[in-house]
Formats: C-alpha cells, structure tokens, sequence
C-alpha cells in the first residue's frame, strides 16, 4: 500500500465544506477591499526565493523543496507566496494598470519542516499583496482585512501583535547594540541563536526556545532606535487602527521569520492552538521588488495559514446541507423519479436520488445520511393521479402537490 507522503493531507468530503466556506469568505471580503486574484507557478527558479527571503532565513538554508529539473535548472516548490506575487508583478509590468496595484492569492506552499498540529510540509496559504503606497493607511488596511476575515469566521481569543522594525536607516544602528548585548549572553542562548547572532541577529528575537526567553527578555529594544520617518509611520498605523476599533497588542520582540519586511510587521494568534499559533501575519516590504529586480516600490501584506484558521475556527461553523431534494421512488417509478431529478437539478435544487435499488425504508434513511431537506416521494397511484407527495425532513410536515408544480410547493 502506498501511503501519502508524510506531512501531507487529503482533503475528503466530509472536511472539505470548511475549506470552501473559508475560501469564499476570503474572496467576498477581498473584493469588498478591492483586491484581485492572482495565480503563479508552483515553483519558481530557487533564486527568486534565496535573493528575496533572505540566505540567513530558516527557510532558505532549511525547508525548501529545491530539485534540478531536466535542463539543469535549479527550480523550488514555493514555499511562500510573496515573492512569487513579486516576481509576477515585475515581470507583468502590473504597475502600469495604475496605482496602488492590490492582489490576493490561495495555494499550496511546500517546506520540510517536523510536521505537528497545524503544520505541515505541503500547507495552503490566503495573502494579499500592495505594491506602490507607503502610506501607513495601507498597512491598517491590510490589518483590517485580516482581522475582518477572523471575526467573520468566528475565530475565538484571537490577538493581534504589533511593532515596528525600522528600515535600512535606523536599523543598522539598532543591529550593533543587538549583537553586542547578544555576545554578553552568548552562554544563555540555544545553539541555533548562538549562530543567528552571528548571521541575521533580528532572529534572535523569533526563537520560542524557553531557556533563551531571560535572555531575550534583556536585549534592546528595536522602537528605541526607529528613526522619525519610522516613528512617525508607525504612530500613524496605530491611530488608524485606533480609529477603526482593532485592538492590538505592541510587541517589541516581534520580527518576523523573513529579511524582507521593513516598518511595520504584525501577527494575529490564537493560544488555545498551542506551540503553532500563529495563524498569520505579514507587514511592510518597501525594498523586495526592487531586490528582485523591479524599481523601487514600497509595498505591504500579509498571509493567513488555512489550515491552523480552520483549527481555530473549531466546531463553530454549521455544514450545509449536502442536497435540497431527495426523490423517494416507490415500485416501478424510476422513470418517473429520473425525470424530476433532472428537472429540479435544472432550477437549481442540489438533488439526489436513489442508484442502488433500495427499500424506501433505506431511501429515507440515505436522505437522512444527506441531512436532506425535503423527500418528494413517487408512488405509482400518486403518479396515476398526476401527483407527488413532499415531505420536509425537518419536521416530519408532508403535502401532496401536483406532479407538475410541485417546485412552486418547495418555494
């Protein structure tokens, strides 16, 4: 028996409705905000993914799916979609259809990472993307959308944090007394700290690792440093914010996993989830499309991770029923029940009838497996007297129609 692969998930019917309820709250909300949809490749040349997250990265040194296809060329399943959004928006020339230029995406991303709850090596991510603004006004926005996603779903306890981690200006500055107060607790750091000191210090502030937490508690901190264009950038996202009744909570240690991000960044947690709680974040990129190849073009976003919102979201979401109409057919009135069938189907009705050549007694019990919301049931002397019967499966209530109206009945 072949198995799938491990980190992998099949998503089976009886699952699937919450994925497609989610997904078409997130198209609905984006378009209420004016973002449009946009689909890349899968995978990509490995460059794009090593110039524009970073070498330093997690990611990049780790998780990444990178194989030679059959030309020799380096190629990587993405595993975000941010830089593939970039690189399609440069390559596009999507500038030139006016600015702000506002896109969402929904896909499959890959790393190899240790699978657990709500983490897995092929996950689906939601992020929308804003190229040309850097107005703080935009940042809120993209916050907003986000947090209207979660509410909207009914997402329990979920937190917003929020920070500041400066540009290319001010950041240098902060980065020499991060590293050397880092070396003046070399001995308290984990091992992977120990080498991001050296590497990409801001990452320090990433780790979960418990016995690095004191440590990481004393370290500087970034908005200390931020220079007046970045302090007054991010006073103004909290104002909006404010002004559009988001709580938040700041976090000065909040980074980021990826080099990319410039101002502000955020993240929206749900702790009842655990370890992996995060179900999403994203801030300020003003330097990625010009470090993929674009001109200089201040941008913002975010993604949500699917799979650890529908965690979030629990039981609270109510399914659909899977049909409208079940066609009870008694005796010898297949023809008959093919006929309505086919005519309920044409008006719109989800409908399904019997293909096994059950009892009636096993006919009703499947409507009820479909959680059903009606039976039209075909007798033979119903249909000698051009009739039907339908019966609503909620209450039990059931009335004899004519066989040629009994849709306006449903009505």
């Amino acid at each position: 028996m072949i198995s799938r692969p491990k980190g992998t998930n099949d998503l089976l019917p009886d699952n699937i409705w919450r994925w497609q309820k989610l997904e078409q709250l997130i198209r609905e909300e984006c378009a209420r905000f004016n973002y449009h949809e946009i689909r890349t490749p899968i995978f990509e040349e490995t460059g794009l993914f090593q110039r524009g997250l970073g070498e330093a990265t997690d990611i990049v040194e780790k998780e990444m799916y990178t194989f030679d296809d059959k030309g020799g060329r380096s190629m990587t399943l993405r595993p975000e979609g941010t830089a593939s959004v970039v690189r399609a928006y440069i390559e596009n020339n999507l500038q030139g259809t006016g600015l702000p230029v506002k896109l969402y995406y929904l896909g499959p991303m890959f790393r190899y990472e240790r699978p657990q709850a709500g983490r897995y090596r092929q996950f689906h991510q939601f992020g929308v993307e804003c190229f040309g603004s850097s107005e703080p006004s935009l940042d809120a926005e993209v916050i907003v959308l986000a947090y209207s996603i979660y509410t909207k779903l009914g997402a329990k306890n979920v937190q917003l944090k929020l920070n500041s981690i400066g540009c290319p200006n001010c950041r240098p500055k902060y980065l020499e007394k991060l590293k050397e107060a880092l070396k003046e607790r070399r001995d308290s750091l984990c091992d992977n700290c120990r080498k991001r000191s050296e590497t990409n210090p801001l990452r320090v502030l990433d780790c979960k690792e418990k016995d690095c937490q004191p440590a990481i508690a004393e370290l500087p901190r970034i908005t200390d440093y931020l220079c007046d264009e970045c302090r007054d950038h991010y006073g103004k996202v909290k104002s909006i914010l404010k002004l559009w009744n988001v709580e938040y909570v700041e976090d000065s240690r909040l980074v980021r996993g990826l080099d990319y991000y410039t101002k502000t960044v955020f993240e929206f947690l749900v702790e009842s989830l655990g370890a992996q709680n995060a179900v999403g974040g994203g801030g300020r990129y003003d330097g990625l499309v010009e470090e993929i190849g674009g001109e200089p073009t201040p941008a913002v976003g975010f993604a949500m991770g699917i799979e650890r919102t529908i965690l979030a979201v629990g039981d609270s979401w109510q399914k659909d029923p899977d049909v409208d109409l079940y066609i009870v057919a008694i005796g010898d009135t297949k023809d008959a029940a093919l006929t309505q069938l086919k005519l309920a189907r044409d008006h719109g009705l989800k409908a399904e009838m019997d293909h096994l050549n059950r009892s009636v007694k096993a006919q009703f019990k499947q409507a009820n497996r479909l959680n059903a919301k009606y039976c039209l049931i075909l007798g033979p002397d119903e249909l000698a007297n051009n009739l039907v019967k339908l019966r609503n499966m909620q209450d039990g209530e059931e009335i004899q129609l004519s066989l040629n109206d009994w849709l306006g009945g449903i009505k």
